[in-house]
């Protein structure tokens, strides 16, 4: 058994960072759904159907839940799991946290999340800097 992995985000970002890391890996080793908010959509559907996934993905390790903006409807949906299952949420989600995530699927839970964190923080750089003073 291993943690499962819930991605809940804004439209269009979930579905296309898990297919990036599976392809980046050519392979997936945790359980995983996918599940984006429209902007528009009652968040009580949306919560029926995370809980649904959380039912799909918990065999006994917890699910962590990792989204995109920390105060968002889909994290504010994810704290809300966080109090009525087993599960961890991480805030600002990036395709570095998400490969980093998917490199270590043995972890438990608590380690998985600092790995994710990690990962993002990890992953993002300041790679070349205009000098403004020219």
């Amino acid at each position: 058994m291993s943690v499962g992995l819930l991605l809940i985000t804004h439209k269009n970002i979930a579905s296309s960072l898990l297919e990036t890391a599976r392809q980046m890996l050519d392979t997936c080793p945790l359980a995983t759904r996918a599940l984006e908010v429209p902007l528009d959509y009652p968040v009580a559907d949306i919560l029926s159907q995370a809980k649904e996934h959380i039912g799909t993905l918990d065999t006994g390790n917890g699910v962590l839940i990792l989204t995109d903006i920390y105060g968002s409807t889909p994290a504010n949906i994810g704290k809300q799991l966080c109090e009525d299952f087993n599960c961890t949420l991480v805030a600002g989600i990036n395709l570095p946290m998400l490969v980093r995530i998917l490199n270590y699927p043995q972890l438990n839970m608590t380690s998985m999340a600092l790995k994710a964190v990690s990962g993002g923080h990890d992953g993002i750089l300041l790679c070349e800097c205009q000098d403004e003073t020219k």
